[in-house]
């Protein structure tokens, strides 16, 4: 059985300066999913964890295939991959196919290699702790890096150093989130605008005296964004480094705000929890996705790489109703 796709018209509307490798893609995905490939979906709506096929061998085409895949589900969990073996060289460079590279502006990296934005916690970290100190919970829904002019797109993330049990990433359909409002409801957000910013991370890691590469920014993004590929529409908005929407006043926004961060971290039905195992990659959409860490795993070490490509500026088409938006489980290729 292929994994569960959602069938949807892509868009061709708005300039698009980054290449979109998913409308090159072959949608009877040949040599992504091919007949020694296993694959089973994680949930209906997100998330698919695959075997039998290494990332770094793709072809071209076998890229634009993962592209596309990714778009569609969201999440992909590769098993028993060798980008932890390859040189930084190597793996950036597959990373670059996908678009320019993000660099971090407050994370660490290896030598000479700032686009790897590594996630670290030793085994002394006790920063999910202290954060239980002040929360009742670590989980901290967010896309990465949204106060960018263009954000990430396909994303890769690699495990280095797993924790024997604990400290798996949560990630959330932000299309389906879309899709579960009222047709009255989506068709009020279409227009609306929202600051993005990266000055309170940029202030937090001075504080901490950490790294800071360059002066953090702002951005103004719309609320729902089209993607490319699909022509899905998703809430583009998270608590992380959306601030407020544009013309409203701080009550009005706040309001709104809140209701939707609540409707993407409460949409258990369509979520995924992905487990972390050994030489295992995952790669996700950043445009129609939210994730979190989960602090979890005190005691053991967890470590991981990203490469993250940027994509787009976000954009968004017209509202269609409820009548004209497909969510059928399954494309025309039948995968």
């Amino acid at each position: 059985m292929a994994p569960t796709a959602i069938s949807v018209t892509p868009s061709s509307t708005a300039s698009k300066p980054e290449i979109e490798h998913g409308l090159n893609a072959d949608r009877a995905f040949p040599e992504l999913l091919g007949p020694s490939v296993e694959w089973e979906d994680l949930t209906p709506s997100i998330g698919t964890v695959l075997s039998g096929i290494q990332l770094s061998k793709l072809s071209n085409s076998g890229k634009d295939q993962l592209a596309l895949l990714t778009a569609q589900r969201k999440v992909l969990v590769f098993k028993d991959q060798d980008f932890a073996k390859i040189p930084i060289e190597d793996a950036l460079k597959y990373g670059e196919y996908f678009g320019r590279l993000h660099i971090h502006p407050t994370s660490g990296a290896p030598k000479n290699h700032p686009e790897v934005h590594v996630v670290h916690r030793g085994v002394d970290d006790r920063s999910g702790e202290i954060l239980l100190q002040e929360r009742t919970s670590t989980v901290a829904w967010h896309s990465d890096v949204t106060y960018e002019q263009q954000p990430p797109g396909t994303t890769f993330l690699y495990i280095l150093d797993v924790p024997s049990t604990g400290g798996d990433t949560l990630f959330v359909n932000q299309a389906e989130a879309y899709r579960r409002l009222s047709p009255g409801f989506r068709e009020r957000l279409h227009g609306l605008q929202a600051v993005h910013s990266g000055i309170e991370q940029a202030e937090s890691a001075r504080a901490r005296d950490s790294i800071v590469r360059r002066e953090p920014v702002t951005s103004v993004h719309p609320l729902v964004r089209t993607h490319p590929a699909t022509g899905e529409k998703a809430l583009f908005v998270n608590p992380q480094f959306t601030r407020h929407i544009v013309g409203y006043k701080k009550e009005e926004s706040d309001t709104l705000l809140k209701f939707l961060y609540d409707h993407i971290g409460f949409g258990a039905d369509f979520q995924a929890r992905v487990k972390w195992t050994k030489n295992s990659v995952v790669v996700w959409d950043n445009r129609v996705t939210g994730h979190s860490a989960t602090l979890d795993f005190n005691g053991q070490r967890r470590h991981l790489a990203r490469i993250t490509p940027q994509a787009e500026k976000p954009y968004e088409t017209p509202f269609e109703d409820s009548r004209t938006i497909a969510t059928s489980n399954g494309d025309s290729n039948g995968h």
